[in-house]
């Protein structure tokens, strides 16, 4: 069987929602801590009472409320409520591996939803797999972006303020303006401290390609078997350029090179105990998956990652 993927397509559209509040350290957890039975009811963000509880502006309880989503630790399954994820359930409870969302992992976790799923967040998507210049501008990006933008929703006017806002939230994000800002307003990014993007200038940013010290193998996995069920389920091999390289791919989402791609598939074995296995015969360098059991084994490696 030919050794190759698909690209994404599944993707809903979306450049809006955060009003333009980059995500911050501790709002997935304060999302979290308003479910009652794993689930949170949708007028908890939109009552008369929110702004309080919340202890921030209207504006930042709709922000909370759509990185929630887009982070996955709610789902909108459609009804009254919102169902809180299995992974928010283990990870953010008061008991759970990361109460304080502080640990690393976490924040690796919100930059695979948003940058490797798109999860209301195609401006982070198309950023992270699209974008191959060595140092760019928001203004340089803006007409590609809007391509983009305009091939996924052909049907659909878009405007170019709302692109031109989505991609500047996005990049500060990433490397939060420093002058002139207010503290309130740029105070604890949590995709920030990934060290994925930097300014190199005012107004001109690049990635940060090469090792992740702070993102933890398991975590890694979690994410190539994300990648591998998405867009090659019937595959039980994958090549070594589809998981450095493959659009959506743990390489170009978590913007590792070469080596450091290489370095973390010869440990896959160990982490998971055979499960996965990386083979170099011949000159062709693939991953073999020898359990079709992908969802209990992201469960071992996401739980994994908080160690």
């Amino acid at each position: 069987m030919k050794n190759t993927t698909t690209v994404l397509t599944s993707m809903t559209p979306h450049f809006s929602g955060h009003e333009t509040f980059p995500l911050r350290q501790m709002w997935l957890k304060k999302a979290f801590d308003k479910s009652i039975g794993g689930r949170v009811a949708k007028t908890t963000f939109s009552d008369e009472k929110a702004i309080a509880e919340f202890g921030v502006g209207k504006n930042m309880v709709g922000s909370i409320r759509h990185w929630a989503l887009a982070c996955d630790v709610l789902r909108d399954d459609g009804g009254e409520a919102y169902t809180v994820s299995d992974w928010a359930i283990k990870a953010l409870d008061d008991d759970g591996w990361d109460p304080y969302a502080e640990h690393s992992t976490t924040a690796w976790h919100a930059h695979w939803q948003v940058a490797g799923r798109g999860n209301r967040a195609t401006t982070w998507y198309w950023l992270f797999n699209h974008v191959t210049a060595s140092s760019f501008s928001r203004e340089e990006l803006e007409p590609a972006l809007m391509d983009y933008a305009l091939g996924l929703e052909a049907k659909r006017k878009l405007s170019p303020a709302t692109l031109s806002r989505d991609l500047e939230t996005c990049l500060r994000g990433y490397a939060p303006r420093v002058a002139g800002a207010s503290p309130e307003e740029y105070a604890e990014p949590m995709l920030g401290e990934l060290g994925l993007l930097h300014e190199e200038r005012k107004g001109q940013y690049a990635f940060r390609r090469g090792p992740k010290p702070t993102l933890n193998d398991a975590m890694f996995a979690f994410a190539l078997l994300d990648y591998w069920g998405r867009c090659a389920p019937d595959l039980s091999s994958l090549s070594f350029e589809a998981i450095a390289y493959g659009e959506g791919s743990p390489g170009r989402v978590f913007k590792l090179d070469e080596d450091s791609v290489a370095e973390r598939l010869f440990g896959l074995g160990d982490l998971t105990r055979r499960a996965l296995n990386w083979t170099d015969t011949a000159g062709l360098r693939q991953v073999h998956r020898n359990s079709a059991d992908s969802i209990n084994l992201s469960a071992m490696m996401i739980e994994r990652a908080y160690d």
